[in-house]
């Protein structure tokens, strides 16, 4: 069985008790009183209470706020690799959302900006109160504290990428100040998530300096990627290409000789893993009650008919489907058609008359697990190796050096060709627009359905011209940002302002 960094069932429902978090609240972020306060007070007491309030933050990763169907809205179905999925009329907010139909009161946005928040809050918790801690070991305290950072730098980095200026939270909230919050400008935002990133560099260790039972937590190389990746949305080129360039000079990485291999168990934390959630189907109690080691990840994008995985959701988009070039591998281990044979190498996926051209997410596939499809056992994959080399790709190329821009970009379609001698010829052009249209494309076919497309397009500049020519409603600028959940706006009598056009 997968570690787990020790969670028990018992410790998480103790830290989210004591963070004002209690399990299946579905109120927002700002509407909750804190709870056990005496909790918070007296919790931090010894080495292994701060590593369960570590392990605490990471568990909110897992929730359905943070990973469930808003989550996927909000990036795959948002961006042209994926329409919602499931039966026509199964759930309309989303449908909403797939076609920019969307208003401030959908529930959706408040999910994933009350699930962020409750990992921010968890990991403010944290770090006010490791340093505290009598009797510890300093080089633990160090890397616990530089954990949270990275895991609230990176929260932030989604937050902002989805709505803009934000209220800037780093202390735990009293009573009074839930209701007092406002949002500060992106650049104020930007410096934050850059400043806990250079501390978790500081402070974590190597993914070599981790035991096989602590693999999944938060790395040096980690943090330098996703910093990398801030830098390229901040179009600090230079900054992107050392950040990422110092991830690639780690040697702690490698790209796996399969790719799909990245997304079968064989390649959870393994050598192209630079981050991802970590999950566990752990056996029900006699209750039938699973543990908190699962998420729902698996389950909405299973194949939804026979054989019965999951919900459908999140379908691989035809114009994904005709956008590889030919004989490209990738698309096969991406997309789950009607009549292909799963990864066990038995299932037979059959037609669903329910659903408009059945076609599943591959890389959300996992094999027959303890409990139930809401029990769902697959690590969530948030930064591969791939990734980096194509962030390091794109820096090198806006910084004008197209020959060291080509050795990373053909190092992922290498591996992706695999043995065949036809397909995914090496790039040679080295004009720098030319070669980043390759770059971008690339980016599509090694990284699609894995939550980065929307951002990139963002980041590109491109969504309005990528969203209107696959027929979807999007209005630019307004749909730049998506609205503050109204539930927010009202909650604070408009101190968190909403964003234009909404």
């Amino acid at each position: 069985m997968k570690q787990m960094f020790a969670f028990s069932p018992k410790i998480i429902l103790t830290l989210a008790l004591a963070m004002g978090t209690v399990a299946g609240c579905k109120k927002e972020f700002l509407d909750r009183k804190p709870l056990g306060e005496l909790t918070y007070d007296t919790f931090f007491a010894t080495e292994a209470q701060a590593i369960q309030a570590t392990n605490a933050v990471y568990n909110q990763f897992r929730s359905w706020e943070c990973v469930g169907l808003g989550y996927l809205g909000v990036t795959d179905i948002l961006s042209d690799d994926a329409d919602k999925g499931s039966t026509p009329n199964d759930q309309p907010l989303l449908a909403d959302i797939d076609n920019f139909n969307f208003d401030a009161a959908n529930t959706y946005f408040s999910q994933v900006w009350t699930g962020y928040y409750r990992a921010i809050a968890r990991a403010n918790i944290a770090i006010k109160r490791i340093p505290d801690v009598p009797n510890m070991n300093e080089t633990l305290r160090k890397r616990l504290i530089g954990e949270c950072k990275f895991l609230r730098a990176y929260s932030y980095f989604l937050l902002m990428q989805w709505f803009g200026d934000l209220p800037i939270i780093t202390e735990p909230l009293s009573a009074e100040d839930y209701y007092n919050q406002s949002r500060r400008p992106v650049g104020e935002v930007q410096a934050l998530i850059e400043r806990d990133l250079l501390d978790a560099i500081e402070a974590l260790p190597n993914k070599s300096g981790y035991e096989p039972k602590d693999l999944g937590r938060a790395t040096k190389g980690a943090a330098q990627g996703i910093l990398a990746k801030l830098y390229l949305l901040k179009k600090d080129f230079p900054k992107a290409e050392q950040y990422s360039l110092d991830l690639i000079n780690s040697m702690q990485y490698s790209l796996l000789s399969r790719y799909s291999d990245n997304f079968l168990p064989i390649g959870e934390n393994g050598a192209e893993s630079v981050f991802e959630i970590t999950a566990a189907a752990l056996q029900p109690d006699a209750g039938g009650v699973v543990g908190p080691g699962a998420t729902p990840y698996n389950m909405i994008q299973g194949v939804r008919g026979n054989p019965n995985l999951g919900w459908g959701f999140n379908r691989p988009s035809d114009n994904l489907v005709s956008f590889y070039e030919n004989g490209d591998p990738r698309r096969d281990a991406t997309v789950i058609y009607v009549g292909e044979v799963l990864p066990d190498g038995v299932t037979v996926v059959q037609p669903n008359p329910e659903i408009l051209v059945p076609r599943f997410n591959q890389k959300a596939w996992v094999p027959p697990h303890p409990g139930l499809q809401d029990n769902g056992p697959g690590n969530i994959r948030i930064l591969r190796y791939a990734d980096v080399l194509l962030v390091a790709a794109e820096a090198l190329n806006e910084n004008n050096k197209p020959a060291e821009a080509l050795i990373f970009l053909n190092q992922v379609r290498k591996r992706a060709r695999g043995t065949s001698q036809v397909v995914l010829p090496d790039v040679t052009v080295t004009d720098q627009a030319l070669l980043r249209e390759r770059i971008y494309r690339e980016r599509r076919a090694e990284l699609a359905m894995e939550q980065h497309r929307w951002f990139d397009l963002l980041r590109w500049g491109r969504a309005e011209q990528v969203m209107q020519a696959v027929g979807k409603n999007f209005v630019a600028p307004k749909h730049w940002l998506l609205p503050i959940p109204q539930s927010e706006v009202d909650l604070t009598d408009g101190s968190i302002r909403q964003n234009p056009g909404y």
